[in-house]
């Protein structure tokens, strides 16, 4: 049974920094997607950011030269920094892997930018 456990959320000012972490736990195929997906209330859940195992990434365009994704494979977790935040990040970020047909998630974390 593979998990996600997100952590590294909080409560920050505007222009302020954060990283998130998740690691998981279980069998993983070596081939993979990890990434980061955010929702606001009231709002759809939306990508934020993917790493594909071979290290190519992909941001939404409104995180594009302030957030950065990054992995280690061999703790088998992924990593979000996210530097000059803004009231419009406000939401609970989810950790998301996916591997042939499987796809997981895990519980969220709250990330607040105050203005």
């Amino acid at each position: 049974q593979v998990q996600l456990v997100e952590s590294g959320g909080g409560l920050v000012q505007t222009g302020g920094s954060l990283t998130l972490s998740c690691a998981a736990s279980g069998s993983i195929f070596n081939i993979n997607t990890m990434g980061w997906y955010r929702q606001a209330p009231g709002k759809q859940r939306e990508l934020v950011a993917g790493i594909f195992s071979g290290g190519r990434t992909n941001y939404a365009d409104s995180v594009k030269g302030r957030f950065t994704v990054s992995r280690d494979d061999a703790k088998k977790s992924v990593y979000l920094q996210m530097n000059a935040l803004k009231p419009e990040d406000t939401a609970v970020y989810y950790c998301n892997l996916k591997f042939l047909r499987y796809e997981y998630w895990g519980q969220g974390t709250q990330v607040t930018v105050s203005s």
